[in-house]
């Protein structure tokens, strides 16, 4: 029973990977979709009809300055163009598919184990990576960041993708180390943390690329760029993205040391795990203060995001399976 339970959970896993792929293919043919219909706008060309109200706008007015423009300011609010473009419903609706097909994935492991599902460096990849898709999905509750889909399916893929083939091993039962609540407690606030780091590195690239085509006197390239929140608000958002991320890291940091004196009879012994953990920790709290300081907005805070963000994923991908410690709970 168990081995068909991890068995279903594997078939479970691959097909939510085929639907993502569909959304980042949705995803990507909206940035195009916005390229286009941006063009059409400076050359006066009239709207398609199945473009949303927002779009409409753009094409109707002459000139195109003053009214990408508008465009720009009305997606501080709430994002921009509430309806979307068919290709953006198309995205939103297959990552909610997908994400239905990994949660199930997550719960069938569970079964199959016993037990939480982030024991080893696949169920953590598994449940890291729906994680990262739910978090996505509820933070449109609050802003409009639906032209972040390329890039979060895009990870999540990639992600998966790497688990599914290298870190993929059976079910087997926790180590004594890890029969704890604090598994429960520590791990999946780690996990929710580094979602909204990703959510964070993602806004902070294109702030960078904002950054970038508003300093060009021509803006003939990257023309979807005008249909998203100017440079300024990006970078407002990765603040505010990466600082709920931060508290749960540095929750993390705190349980974690707890964790290893009921475990080892220390708060902190310099292991690897414990010092990149730290690391990012410094990392991320460099950028917070960096922000808060003037002279270090913009590009150079949003670049310091991405420095974190990098740690994160060295932490994940090289520091939990090639360095050997009391962390060394990969199962490979």
């Amino acid at each position: 029973m168990t081995t068909n339970l991890a068995t279903y959970s594997v078939v479970l896993t691959y097909s939510a990977m085929a639907v993502y792929v569909i959304a980042f293919i949705a995803f990507a043919l909206d940035v195009a979709k916005r390229s286009g219909n941006v063009a059409a706008a400076a050359s006066g060309a009239d709207a398609p009809q199945e473009s949303s109200a927002a779009e409409r706008t753009i094409a109707t007015v002459q000139g195109g300055t003053v009214v990408l423009e508008k465009v720009a300011q009305s997606s501080d609010g709430g994002g921009s163009r509430r309806g979307g473009t068919r290709f953006e419903r198309v995205g939103m609706a297959m990552t909610v598919l997908a994400l239905v097909l990994h949660v199930g994935s997550i719960v069938l492991r569970g079964i199959a184990a016993d037990r939480v599902p982030w024991g080893n460096m696949f169920e953590f990849s598994l449940t890291g990576t729906g994680l990262i898709i739910l978090i996505f999905l509820l933070v449109q509750l609050w802003q409009n960041l639906k032209f972040l889909g390329v890039f979060i399916t895009g990870l999540t893929i990639i992600l998966l993708g790497i688990a599914t083939v290298n870190y993929w091993v059976p079910v087997v039962p926790l180590q004594p180390a890890l029969q704890s609540y604090w598994l429960v407690i520590h791990v999946f606030v780690a996990i929710a943390g580094t979602g909204f780091f990703a959510l964070g590195a993602g806004l902070a690239v294109s702030q960078l690329v904002q950054t970038y085509r508003q300093g060009r006197s021509s803006s003939g390239k990257l023309r979807f760029m005008e249909t998203l929140p100017d440079a300024d608000r990006l970078e407002v958002l990765t603040y505010r993205v990466i600082l709920v991320g931060f508290v749960l890291w540095t929750f993390t940091l705190i349980a974690g040391a707890i964790w290893a004196e009921r475990a080892w009879g220390r708060y902190w012994g310099w292991d690897t795990k414990e010092v990149w953990t730290f690391i990012i920790w410094v990392v991320y709290a460099g950028y917070i203060h960096a922000r808060a300081t003037r002279g270090w907005r913009g590009a150079r805070s949003s670049w310091l995001a991405l420095i974190g963000f990098a740690a994160v994923m060295f932490n994940f991908s090289v520091v939990n399976v090639f360095f050997k410690g009391l962390h060394s709970y990969s199962g490979l």
